[in-house]
């Protein structure tokens, strides 16, 4: 069920349990997951994309290792705010996953998420350019769970 608001969101989950962060790519999908108390995002892997069904297999396979109850999906809106083709792509995309799996979905706007990882893993954690690209991905959809999770904690149970 993809749902429309955070709202909405929180009110299908259940009271406890993990929830993955999703960060779509055309090459890759980065997958982060939280804690059961859904305080701390974690990057978790990195899905090389292969075919649609291996890829919702592998996505599946962390659903199951990490018993999540939801999903966050990082929606690339353009810099203006309006949807362009990635968006709509990742639409379809969630569509599927709303297919396999009976959990609440819900899209967070990732703009500057890739671009806050890389200033992030430059500055901070003083990282090559040769590293960085192995970990940005995954390293983007724990920035855009993280995101929602502190906007989460403010929602009246």
């Amino acid at each position: 069920m993809i749902c429309d608001s955070i709202e909405a969101f929180a009110a299908a989950l259940p009271g406890f349990g993990a929830i993955l962060g999703l960060d779509l790519g055309s090459k890759t999908i980065g997958v982060a997951v939280s804690d059961v108390t859904r305080a701390i995002a974690s990057p978790l892997t990195l899905i090389e994309r292969k075919s649609r069904e291996r890829d919702m297999a592998a996505l599946l396979d962390a659903v199951k290792s990490r018993e999540a109850v939801g999903a966050i999906i990082g929606l690339p809106l353009q810099m203006d705010g309006f949807e362009g083709e990635r968006a709509e792509i990742t639409r379809v995309f969630a569509d599927r996953v709303a297919a396999a799996w009976d959990a609440p979905l819900l899209f967070w706007d990732e703009r500057l998420s890739t671009a806050g990882v890389e200033r992030y893993l430059i500055g901070e954690a003083d990282m090559t350019r040769a590293r960085r690209k192995q970990v940005v991905d995954r390293s983007a959809a724990a920035f855009i769970l993280q995101g929602a999770l502190d906007r989460l904690r403010h929602i009246p149970c």
